[in-house]
């Protein structure tokens, strides 16, 4: 079974939510990613998200645009980001989904990459320019790698539309809290809680939700109606302010484990009459 799917069946017997965090390879340097991410494995995350640099990356706001742009710096190809997930192998299981560009996927060779990212341990890839019209040419090769395509929905999203992503997805949905790029809009989760309860009439998937998730009191809230919490720029932001100093690897951790007990907590609560 693939790593995502006994994770959220595991979490779902315990009536718990995923506190999934994001990680630019390369940022600060593929030395520094390697240690974060045994940081967040170590510190609660549940499923990770590896953010592989690419050049155009539309759907990012500032904060991750600059993380990925000091990843490309540091050398955070496919092929290194792909080595990078293998390393992390060796002493985690821990399910982690690539989150990029189809661009790096279309060169290195989508038959290529699918063999190779599923024998590094990648379980999962979010392909944020990879809409489910033009996403058969890689869900040739990642379904019998059993790698699983997680497509985003949003506001905006039709009926239609939702339609067709229940059909092709699996492992899990990522409803996007806000319209625009990552990092500039504060999530409202009066909002957001209605149309995930309308998603889950539609599909027995786990969704989780992101973009703008930027507190453990946030995070908490999420826990409380979705399947998971998925964390980004507010992680990035850690690194940003502490990228030149030795400081970088704790002070993420130590907000990994705030927003893992904010999601804790709020479970405790929801679950008292």
């Amino acid at each position: 079974m693939n790593r995502i799917d006994s994770t959220f069946r595991a979490l779902r017997a315990q009536r718990r939510a995923a506190l999934i965090p994001f990680l630019t390879a390369g940022d600060p340097d593929m030395g520094t990613t390697r240690e974060l991410l045994r940081a967040a494995a170590d510190s609660g995350a549940d499923l990770i998200e590896i953010g592989v640099p690419f050049s155009d990356p539309t759907a990012d706001g500032p904060v991750l645009q600059r993380s990925l742009e000091i990843g490309l710096r540091a050398g955070a190809s496919l092929h290194r980001v792909l080595e990078l997930v293998a390393d992390f192998r060796r002493a985690s299981e821990v399910p982690v989904v690539l989150y990029g560009y189809y661009n790096p996927i279309f060169h290195y060779g989508a038959q290529r990459f699918a063999t190779d990212a599923r024998r590094a341990g990648v379980d999962g890839l979010l392909v944020v320019d990879l809409p489910p019209e033009d996403a058969d040419e890689l869900l040739m090769w990642t379904k019998p790698a059993d790698l699983h395509i997680i497509f985003l929905l949003a506001p905006t999203s039709g009926p239609e539309r939702v339609r067709k992503i229940v059909r092709l997805a699996r492992g899990f949905i990522y409803y996007v809290s806000v319209t625009g790029v990552t990092g500039v809009r504060p999530m409202l989760v009066e909002s957001v809680r209605p149309a995930v309860e309308r998603l889950r009439a539609a599909t027995e998937l786990p969704i989780g939700v992101g973009f703008g998730i930027t507190t453990p009191e946030q995070a908490a809230a999420v826990a409380a109606f979705a399947d998971a919490a998925v964390v980004g720029s507010a992680i990035m932001r850690v690194v940003d302010q502490h990228r030149d100093t030795p400081r970088v690897v704790p002070e993420v951790a130590a907000f990994i484990r705030r927003l893992k007990e904010g999601m804790r907590n709020g479970a405790t609560a929801a679950a008292q009459p």
